[in-house]
């Protein structure tokens, strides 16, 4: 790997309305490249938009899906990436030629490749198949990349998979924050008005964004998956309206110790832009301890223990 300049958007999108989109991820990719940045992440599902789509028939959605790579939205992805010699990666609802239909985010590369991944723990639509595939590749600067969107980040054997695959930096795309949840302890939904009202008051929103629905819960967990498997993390997440909850934005980009190296948590669209820095992964903590596993001892990991839920009947029941 070397040094690499990147950055991570976080947007309120329009749902359905992808020119709309696309015209935003445009315009945050013509800033960047003002900036000099060779990688820029946007949010998961940005161009389609992402929580209307658990309210929309099959019908509604084939509509408003495409074919990836040779559809619309991934050609003007691909179109940015070589005007601006720009990796560029952004979400969208995918159809196959077998007519199943996807979460999937797609990677523009300036060379002209493409690289896609189908979120592997699908769930916001039972007309939405799961991808079974992990997604680690070669990018620009001798880097190897890796994509997980939302969901698939919060298991760690997901992350551990694209270390053991050799991913140095890890795109995690999502849709989060402010979300219902039964726990007591983490996430819960923000009052809408504090969003519409955050011109005027901005440091209420922002507590929001700060605390336990946001950064708080983020910091949980995300800097231990970077910081566990030796990698660094850019998280772009949407922000503002998504259906009826409020996401939480929070966009950073993280070093392999796990450390922030730059973030943001203001309320409204917003891109951070950081340089990695290569030697940070030599002999970090991550990949030492990687290098240290004892697979002999993990069959267990891949044996069913009778507790698994199948996360897409746990939200659609037998439905699917």
């Amino acid at each position: 790997m070397k040094n690499i300049r990147v950055a991570s958007v976080q947007f309120e999108h329009t749902p359905s309305d992808k020119k709309a989109n696309l015209v935003k991820i445009e315009n945050f990719v013509r800033k960047a490249a003002g900036q000099n940045v060779e990688l820029i992440l946007f949010p998961e599902a940005c161009i389609t938009g992402y929580l209307f789509l658990r309210q929309l028939s099959r019908k509604e959605i084939q509509a408003l899906a495409e074919p990836v790579f040779d559809g619309p939205s991934s050609q003007a992805l691909m179109a940015l990436a070589k005007q601006h010699k720009m990796t560029v990666g952004a979400g969208l609802v995918e159809i196959a030629d077998d007519g199943k239909m996807y979460n999937t985010y797609v990677v523009a590369m300036p060379n002209g490749e493409f690289q896609r991944h189908r979120k592997i723990h699908c769930f916001i639509s039972e007309h939405l198949s799961c991808g079974s595939e992990f997604t680690v590749f070669d990018g620009p600067h001798d880097c190897r990349l890796a994509v997980l969107t939302c969901y698939d980040n919060n298991l760690g054997e997901n992350v551990r998979i694209a270390a053991l695959n050799g991913a140095e930096i890890l795109l995690a795309p999502h849709q989060t924050g402010g979300c219902k949840t039964p726990s007591p302890c983490c996430m819960g939904v923000i009052d809408k008005s504090l969003w519409l009202n955050r011109q005027k008051n901005p440091q209420a929103i922002e507590a929001e964004f700060k605390g336990p629905k946001g950064r708080q819960w983020l910091l949980t967990w995300l800097p231990a998956r970077a910081h566990d498997n030796g990698l660094f993390l850019i998280f772009s997440n949407g922000v503002g309206i998504d259906g009826d909850e409020i996401r939480t934005g929070n966009a950073m980009i993280l070093d392999p110790y796990g450390r922030i190296i730059t973030e943001t948590w203001k309320a409204d669209d917003d891109m951070v832009v950081a340089d990695l820095d290569a030697e940070l992964r030599v002999n970090c903590t991550g990949v030492r301890w990687i290098k240290t596993r004892r697979p002999d001892l993990y069959k267990p990991l891949t044996v069913p223990t009778g507790l698994e839920e199948n996360i897409r009947r746990v939200r659609f029941g037998d439905n699917i």
